[in-house]
């Protein structure tokens, strides 16, 4: 087995993690994963960096919440609704909606949407991981596709990727960035075999996995200087890009 490092992007479909790799130079594999833990024992002696598409760095209480989705709605522009607010951490933990928001009306003042709890058992996942490994928050990041597809199109794209012509949209966009990009799309979703996963989230873990590695542009944040947790965690958006989507001082 190889020792070079990889570059990990990594979607949440169906209530199972498909993850896409490169190499320093090339695709390396795709593979589907029931726990972000088991994603971590696969990668943590090799992986470089690990984005995944879930909040990390949460919200204990108070309205203002992180200024990451703030900034993402603004650069996403038609695109905006992709960015949902995440629960607080309390919330996270709870089993049920009810109680998952009244929860965060309490800690918030505000709702939490059904969309947002869909996922609050991969949020308080990854979450736990970082507390109880700190070796991973060396390693693995939040990063949202559609930041990074607008990234890489350098203008805010038109079509939900539920449409075919959102497909299409980022197929192109992912082309223009690398060339080699759609075998690569093909390569990953035929690994997944016959795992219940999405071709749009498939296209969503290649795209964090093409941020993730050594590239064009640099990796930056929303926002450029990220403000941490209660518990030390960034709350950021990573991407990659030849220049940065805010000012330095947003």
């Amino acid at each position: 087995m190889s020792d070079d490092p990889l570059y990990v992007g990594a979607d949440v479909s169906s209530g199972s993690w498909v993850a896409v790799a490169f190499g320093v130079g090339e695709f390396d594999h795709a593979a589907v994963f029931e726990e972000v833990g088991d994603l971590w024992l696969r990668y943590e002696e090799r992986a470089e960096r690990i984005l995944l598409d879930v909040p990390i760095g949460l919200i204990e209480e108070g309205s203002t919440g992180r200024a990451c989705e703030r900034l993402a709605r603004e650069v996403l522009g038609p695109r905006r609704s992709a960015v949902f607010t995440p629960p607080v951490r309390e919330a996270t933990r709870k089993r049920r909606y009810p109680a998952a928001k009244r929860v965060n009306e309490r800690k918030t003042g505000t709702g939490l949407t059904k969309q947002a709890f869909a996922i609050s058992d991969d949020i308080a996942a990854v979450d736990e991981l970082l507390q109880e490994l700190p070796e991973a928050r060396e390693v693995i990041a939040e990063a949202h596709p559609e930041v990074c597809f607008r990234a890489f199109a350098d203008e805010p794209l038109e079509y939900s990727k539920l449409t075919a012509g959102g497909y299409a949209e980022r197929m192109r966009t992912l082309a223009e960035f690398d060339r080699d990009a759609p075998p690569v799309v093909q390569s990953a979703a035929e690994a997944t075999g016959g795992a219940e996963v999405g071709v749009d989230d498939v296209l969503d873990a290649v795209a964090l996995a093409y941020t993730a590695r050594p590239g064009p542009g640099e990796l930056r944040t929303l926002p450029p200087e990220p403000e941490t947790d209660a518990t030390g965690l960034p709350m950021r958006m990573v991407y990659r890009s030849t220049a940065p989507l805010v000012d330095a001082d947003e």
